[in-house]
């Protein structure tokens, strides 16, 4: 990003490392920002970015037809925090509502199907049985599964750490299924490790790929979506992300999680991003309502 202005670069490197946005989110603030001052230089006949201050209403709508979220974020941050604008041109503008799309996740049935789908003659049937055992069950994301390490297990493996977004860590309690499926890959990861007869060069990371590195984002992402289609799960939309809204779907539906205890859990910042799992399930509303102690009331 060396040919971006000073003053758009700094607002995407404040995103990236304070705000601690992902690399992909930045190149979204990026691309919506290049658009909207292209557009901008065009309309004063090719000048260049001076008078950031001089834009209107009518601008922003007609150079992104609504999407007003990087501009608005752009200004916001150099008159509150960097303090290189004195006005904030976007501050009247209403950001577009967005229509919140309710979580797609695997059923039970589906659950149990990419689980028992994974091949146990594999050298790595183990480990690749203990990543999606920990994926259903604690809905960790997949930088915080990658990344955990064998010094963020408890000795009594009753839970581990993870460090989620802004850095942010906590603990995550591991039910029967990933105790049994973390003892079984541990009682072999050294040993499967060693078989081609190379050193462990990240000794500290749980999950090896088959350099003996830790094991990267691809190589999950990868795994995830081949046995996806060993279970003939493919074409449905399916990713290691739906796996972590799986594991909060069965938790909010069949364990009676309060979604309090549900946002510790995922790590979430605010209330209102768990809060989309409670209207996942029909079947809850119907239990609620037979829960009435009037239910039984015959006329």
């Amino acid at each position: 990003m060396e040919q971006i202005p000073l003053i758009i670069n700094s607002f995407l490197a404040y995103k990236e490392t304070i705000q601690n946005c992902s690399p992909l989110t930045v190149k979204e603030y990026y691309n919506d920002l290049r658009t909207f001052f292209r557009y901008i230089i065009a309309s004063r006949n090719g000048k260049d970015l001076t008078e950031l201050e001089r834009i209107d209403t009518s601008q922003v709508d007609e150079s992104l037809a609504g999407s007003v979220t990087a501009i608005k974020a752009f200004y916001k941050y150099h008159t509150k925090k960097s303090k290189k604008l004195n006005e904030n041109p976007t501050k009247d503008i209403d950001s577009p509502a967005v229509k919140q799309a309710l979580p797609k996740y695997l059923s039970l049935e589906e659950s149990l199907r990419l689980l028992d789908s994974v091949d146990k003659s594999n050298r790595t049937y183990e480990r690749d049985y203990c990543i999606i055992t920990l994926f259903l069950n604690c809905g960790m994301r997949l930088s915080e599964l990658v990344g955990i390490n064998l010094t963020d297990i408890s000795d009594d493996m009753s839970k581990l750490v993870v460090t989620g977004k802004g850095s942010k860590m906590r603990n995550i309690y591991l039910n029967s299924a990933c105790r049994d499926a973390l003892q079984a890959y541990l009682k072999v990861r050294a040993k499967a490790a060693m078989e081609k007869g190379r050193p462990i060069l990240d000794k500290n990371a749980l999950f090896l790929s088959g350099k003996n590195r830790r094991i990267s984002n691809k190589t999950v992402q990868w795994l995830i979506k081949k046995q996806l289609a060993e279970s003939g799960l493919a074409g449905k939309g399916y990713s290691v992300h739906k796996l972590r809204h799986t594991a909060a779907t069965l938790m909010y539906n069949s364990g009676n999680v309060d979604v309090r205890a549900l946002k510790d859990i995922l790590g979430h910042e605010q209330l209102n991003t768990t809060q989309i799992y409670t209207h996942v399930s029909d079947k809850k509303l119907e239990e609620a309502m037979e829960s009435n102690p009037l239910a039984k009331k015959k006329q």
